[in-house]
């Protein structure tokens, strides 16, 4: 049996969990809160960094999100996730890229920082300013979901790929952090509302981090 070592709110175990759910693949979750920084995790990944996905019968270990996708799709053929022709995969890992550098970068690592991080780990106040320029950014990445959504019917392309579970574990965190305004976007609202209502993505939106509540809207399909 697998072992997921993960926590809540961590948008790259998001994508794994999504990838595994849409694949059938059982695994169980083990919560880690990588800034506890324990040694036995870090015997795990010495970077201290979740996702990490351990069998213990095999001893394999798998480290770092789009490589525990990538052992999955080569060794997993139910419901591929980096399909088609060269270029068509090429788009899929290139959109991927986007997401987990980009959009991170911008929109989820800021609200992560800001309304869970300094709230559970220092016990601090966020910083205004550092929300608004996030939630900015999220309005300009919504803005290109959009734009892919206006040419094609999945964001890599005719069919449902990584592309959109990577989208869509950051956007759920980043809403679940109170950082969407879904007002003006209604293609990428749609999109995401059929992604919600996927069997894969039901376990995400039941489970909650501990003393930060999410909007009302957060866990429902028709918002």
């Amino acid at each position: 049996m697998w072992h997921l070592f993960q926590f809540p709110l961590c948008p790259y175990s998001r994508k794994v969990r999504l990838l595994l759910g849409e694949k059938s693949i059982g695994y169980e979750l083990v919560r880690e809160s990588p800034w506890e920084r324990r040694d036995e995790f870090f015997d795990l990944n010495p970077a201290g960094e979740t996702p990490v996905m351990v069998d213990e019968a095999s001893k394999t270990v798998l480290i770092d999100s789009q490589v525990i996708c990538e052992y999955f799709e080569e060794t997993v053929e139910k419901a591929p996730m980096i399909s088609g022709t060269a270029a068509n995969r090429a788009e899929i890992r290139r959109l991927v890229s986007w997401f987990d550098v980009q959009m991170f970068r911008d929109v989820t690592g800021p609200l992560l920082n800001e309304r869970m991080r300094k709230r559970i780990v220092h016990r601090a106040s966020p910083d205004a300013s550092a929300l608004r320029e996030a939630m900015k950014l999220a309005d300009q990445h919504l803005d290109y979901i959009d734009y892919l959504l206006d040419h094609r019917r999945w964001l890599g392309g005719p069919i449902l790929s990584l592309a959109d579970l990577t989208a869509a574990a950051h956007l759920s965190v980043a809403d679940y952090l109170g950082g969407i305004n879904w007002q003006g976007h209604e293609q990428t609202r749609q999109w995401y509302a059929g992604l919600k209502s996927r069997p894969s993505f039901r376990p995400l939106l039941s489970e909650k981090m501990e003393i930060i509540v999410p909007p009302a809207h957060y866990d429902k399909v028709d918002f």
